[in-house]
């Protein structure tokens, strides 16, 4: 068993102070093994604390990353799953799933992690599990969507199965959701 934290979309500062501090107290050394980040970081120092929490960690070029240099993309094998991480600006049009289908075929994937929308979402892609973990600070997606939540994904890898968690903080209350995955 794995445990991953997927997430990103934090745009600090330019759309968003930082993280709500009840996901920086769940979010704390020796209980994740892997960050999967999607990107969109902004700043060394949240780079810095994904290090802090884990000792795997894997980050993609966000349309915002200006401050570092990260890969467009990446594929890492997992618990005998093909995992594909990308930022999801990439993906025209966004979260379209043909847009998707062709990423994943492409790739090989049984699960893709993307990101971009800032909104918290699974579903089942053509036997291929996309996860997209919203942004972590609630940073808007644009001017007119002021009511965006932080949001953030754990997955729980084992071979033959994953659980996939949403964390939502909607005015203070915390609220998970969850999903199961089992490779076709």
């Amino acid at each position: 068993m794995v445990l991953v934290l997927c997430i990103g979309d934090f745009h600090v500062p330019f759309r968003s102070s930082g993280m709500p501090k009840k996901f920086l107290e769940m979010l704390v050394p020796g209980k994740i093994q892997t960050v999967l980040c999607t990107g969109n970081l902004c700043t060394k120092s949240t780079l810095q604390y994904l290090r802090s929490i884990a000792p795997d960690v894997h980050v993609v070029q966000g349309d915002f990353d200006l401050e570092e240099e990260y890969p467009a993309e990446k594929v890492l094998e997992m618990e005998g799953y093909r995992i594909g991480l990308m930022h999801g600006h990439q993906i025209l049009p966004w979260d379209d799933e043909k847009a998707l289908d062709v990423e994943i075929r492409k790739r090989g994937l049984d699960i893709l992690v993307t990101g971009h929308t800032h909104v918290p979402a699974t579903k089942n892609c053509n036997n291929c599990f996309v996860v997209n973990p919203g942004s972590a600070t609630g940073a808007y997606a644009t001017a007119g969507d002021p009511q965006a939540t932080p949001n953030f994904v754990l997955l729980d890898v084992n071979e033959g199965k994953v659980m996939a968690y949403i964390y939502s903080l909607n005015d203070g209350e915390l609220k998970v959701d969850k999903f199961e995955y089992t490779k076709a």
